[in-house]
């Protein structure tokens, strides 16, 4: 399925905006092999453009895989049509009346620098509005190793701090809210966890806390857990090797370009008319 929906955003050129974002989200419900998406989902591929309109479409397929996978976690869940200044998902409880707004996340392999800019802890705590609580789903291996100011933004504003694999872990084992079971221990772990660190801790890396936090609230092994983390640390590998041989590719038809190939590849990567055509524009604003 992560394959279809590559071709849906590859195609989509021409193509209406929110026709295409329809026809993704129909992609993601259809799927019967949902799982292995989300183990892909984490992921942006190198071969879409960044700051584009396919880059756009594949931030909207990650909504429709973070809204499906809440509703195989037994909430009610879709995805939010606002453009700008709102949460990408939100989700209810069937059984135990409350509600969350959530934000989904996918990074490339090739980006390492990322701040706390990135993860948008404290927007999303905005976004919340009348809903309980906040919950951030980004690729676990891509928070911050050790400190960071999104631990404290996510303590202070209690967000939760979610992942794919999270994901990947409960559904592969069957969890699924129902009566005995209310998932909003697990939404509201940074409220629980925010009144026993010290203010000196407050940007230190709770993930672990919360790991911890998962297995004994779900009541599985630790072992099941590391062997799911290590089983999605292979799928990453993998998808490295496609990346870059995506970028080993490039090399090669960049070594076969004329010089008048090379000289306009420069000018257009380096954004050089955009920057022109801005400098006219702020003068000609002035005048």
């Amino acid at each position: 399925m992560f394959e279809e929906i590559l071709s849906v955003i590859k195609n989509s050129a021409d193509k209406n905006f929110d026709e295409v974002c329809l026809i993704l989200e129909k992609c993601v419900n259809s799927s019967s092999d949902f799982v292995e998406t989300l183990k892909q989902i984490g992921i942006i591929p190198e071969s879409i453009l960044h700051d584009s309109t396919e880059e756009k479409l594949f931030s909207k397929a990650s909504d429709a895989v973070l809204s499906r996978a809440f509703r195989e976690l037994g909430l009610k869940s879709s995805v939010l049509r606002e453009r700008s200044d709102s949460a990408d998902v939100i989700a209810e409880s069937k059984f135990w009346g409350y509600a969350l707004v959530a934000d989904a996340k996918a990074f490339r392999l090739s980006r390492t620098a990322k701040n706390q800019k990135d993860f948008k802890v404290s927007a999303l705590s905005s976004w919340r509005k009348d809903n309980d609580y906040a919950v951030l789903c980004a690729p676990y291996f891509q928070y911050p190793v050790k400190n960071s100011q999104i631990y404290s933004q996510a303590l202070e504003n209690n967000v939760c701090l979610f992942s794919w694999e999270y994901l990947i872990f409960m559904l592969e084992n069957g969890v699924k809210e129902s009566k005995k079971l209310n998932l909003s221990k697990l939404w509201n772990f940074s409220e629980d966890l925010s009144h026993e660190v010290l203010v000196s801790d407050m940007k230190k890396k709770f993930l672990p806390d919360f790991n911890d936090f998962i297995l004994k609230f779900l009541k599985i092994k630790s072992e099941v857990l590391d062997k799911s983390l290590q089983s999605q640390i292979l799928s990453i590998i993998q998808r490295g090797s496609l990346e870059k041989s995506f970028w080993l590719e490039k090399i090669e038809t960049i070594k076969h370009y004329s010089r008048k190939q090379a000289i306009e590849e420069l000018i257009k990567t380096q954004r050089i008319h955009e920057k022109i055509k801005q400098i006219d524009s702020y003068i000609g604003s002035l005048s």
